[in-house]
């Protein structure tokens, strides 16, 4: 989760067979060298990212005798974990029923549900993950997430979706209504003004006056 983090799948996949080949357990990732680690990172960007793992698998070796968090606020506390990440982890691994809202997620349930509102503000972000924390399986929290992500990225597409093949096109209220084109709303933000300003730069005797 942390290498997909701007990063695509296809793109991560050969980087993390290297990583656990190279670091195999917890242990080995606390204790490697960090020159080495960030070779082994080398092409993925977003170096922070491997800093914060090595120094997350610190704290864990340190804090958590060597395991990792099993409870939700743990992981979010991890150095490098935001809600998505935490969630993803969460619900995946140890099937705690937290929705993991990225870009897909906000998409289908935005469509689904009808949000006619700016997904971008925090009170539209708020009802969506409040949306996904009520429909979220109890049972199976890791599946559902992973087949509305996959959804999103197959079906629920941003330019054309493919409602007739969508298994919620009769649950979904854009398609109901003929608006998948405009929901999910994202309002774009106003762009860079540019002004033209002109300087005086005064001199005497070779040196510049304050």
């Amino acid at each position: 989760e942390i290498m997909l983090q701007q990063t695509r799948v296809e793109a991560a996949r050969g980087y993390y067979l290297r990583f656990l080949d190279a670091f195999p357990t917890l242990r080995d990732l606390a204790a490697a060298d960090e020159a080495r680690l960030l070779k082994l990172w080398e092409g993925l960007g977003y170096y922070s990212r491997a800093r914060n793992l090595h120094k997350a698998a610190q704290i864990m070796q340190r804090e958590y005798g060597g395991r990792f968090p099993a409870a939700y606020e743990g992981i979010r506390a991890l150095p490098g974990v935001g809600d998505y990440t935490a969630a993803a982890v969460a619900s995946i691994a140890y099937r705690l029923p937290y929705p993991a809202i990225d870009g897909n997620l906000t998409r289908v349930l935005a469509r689904v549900h009808g949000v006619r509102e700016d997904v971008g503000r925090p009170s539209v972000k708020r009802l969506i993950h409040e949306l996904g924390e009520r429909e979220i399986d109890r049972e199976r929290p890791g599946d559902w997430n992973q087949a509305l992500m996959d959804l999103g990225a197959s079906v629920c597409l941003p330019g054309g979706p493919l409602c007739e093949s969508c298994p919620l096109a009769t649950l979904c209220t854009a398609c109901r209504e003929g608006r998948q084109a405009s929901l999910p709303v994202r309002v774009k933000k106003a762009g860079k003004r540019q002004e033209e300003r002109t300087v005086f730069l005064l001199e005497r005797e070779g040196r510049g006056l304050n």
